[in-house]
């Protein structure tokens, strides 16, 4: 008989591949971002970071899951952070949550689940400073996240601080324990954890708003809104009437504040970045790949400020692809990184938006 076909569709044929092999194929159906860029660390990182955005991913499944009520991903989120501190229990939590899951939920997730005993097992073989760092982090996404999805968001978030805090558990987390990961790593990177660890939040904060702004309209066929109501409230727009033919200059204002708010974590990135050694190139191509998209997609929100749909402001498969060939010619040279960063997004900082804002309504009253 011959090997049965290797494939995300068939949960136990994925028993015959490599640890690595297995992360790669999984992360391949749950994020063709991240499936591109980790491949980019050395070696030594690779298992860790893949299976860090495995544990992730498993979170991010629970809390989007439609047929779960509140309290029962609650009640998930604190079984799994226990799952990954102890490694015990996984083939339990798995047979219980699986059969929960929804068509809405895509395949990739599906089989994520299923597997969801490995990818512990994968865990519990990292060094102990690593599995401290994943459980750290799951432990904060898992207890943070929970909190926002018990809200009403259909008209947005309160304030601006409610979004950083939003970003914080579900990025933010992310990116100190990314920093931890590569400190450990590599000493000399460790002479700067402190300042890595406080970059790495505004790192993930960036990523995530862009996130955010690019998918207003498809949150919005969701019946949620992760905008601010505080910053709209004060360019004159109240969430509560964002609609598909919203037409309204207060809105476009407030699109414009948080697209160069986006702007300022980004400018972190590109500072946190610029702390790696020059030599580690593939730390520094995973970190300015996810930033170098980020600001092109951030430009092309700029740009296309009526846009109802996250399709108008995607980039293109070119425009990756030159992120990655400029990065791989000028990754080194923290100059010319500067340089370009300034360049591409000169445009995202608006200049005086208070001014803007209160010119807008005087020319409304004419």
């Amino acid at each position: 008989m011959s090997e049965p076909l290797i494939s995300l569709d068939n949960p136990k044929s994925l028993s015959q591949l490599s640890d690595n092999d297995f992360q790669a194929l999984l992360l391949e159906g749950v994020s063709r971002t991240f499936a591109l860029t980790i491949p980019q660390l050395p070696s030594s990182l690779y298992g860790a970071v893949a299976n860090a955005y495995l544990l992730c991913r498993i979170v991010d499944t629970i809390e989007d899951e439609v047929s779960l009520t509140a309290s029962q991903k609650k009640y998930f989120c604190t079984e799994f952070i226990d799952v990954v501190k102890t490694g015990a229990n996984a083939e339990a939590f798995a047979v219980d949550l699986a059969p929960l899951l929804s068509d809405q939920t895509i395949s990739a997730e599906h089989t994520l689940i299923h597997v969801l005993p490995r990818v512990i097992q994968i865990t519990h073989t990292l060094d102990d400073a690593q599995v401290q760092a994943l459980a750290t982090c799951v432990e904060t996404m898992a207890d943070g996240m929970p909190i926002f999805q018990a809200q009403n968001l259909h008209d947005g978030l309160a304030t601006l601080a409610d979004l950083d805090r939003y970003c914080y558990y579900v990025a933010g987390c992310v990116g100190e324990m990314l920093a931890k990961l590569f400190c450990h790593y590599s000493p000399e990177i460790a002479v700067h954890r402190e300042e890595l660890l406080r970059l790495s939040v505004s790192f993930g904060q960036g990523l995530q708003m862009t996130n955010i702004l690019k998918d207003i309209w498809d949150d919005a066929e969701r019946g949620v809104c992760w905008l601010p109501q505080d910053i709209f409230s004060e360019t004159g727009f109240e969430l509560k009437k964002l609609s598909f033919e919203t037409d309204d200059e207060g809105f476009r204002l407030g699109l414009e504040h948080l697209i160069s708010i986006a702007h300022g974590h980004l400018e972190n990135a590109l500072a946190y970045t610029l702390k790696i050694p020059a030599h580690e190139t593939g730390i520094r191509n995973f970190c300015l790949w996810a930033l170098g998209m980020a600001v092109l997609t951030l430009r092309k929100i700029q740009q296309n400020l009526d846009f109802t749909h996250s399709d108008q402001v995607k980039i293109t498969r070119n425009s990756v692809k030159l992120t990655i060939l400029t990065t791989k010619l000028i990754g080194r040279s923290n100059y010319l990184l500067t340089l370009l960063f300034n360049l591409t997004s000169r445009d995202l900082k608006t200049p005086d938006w208070k001014y803007l804002i209160h010119s807008s309504k005087a020319n409304s009253d004419l």
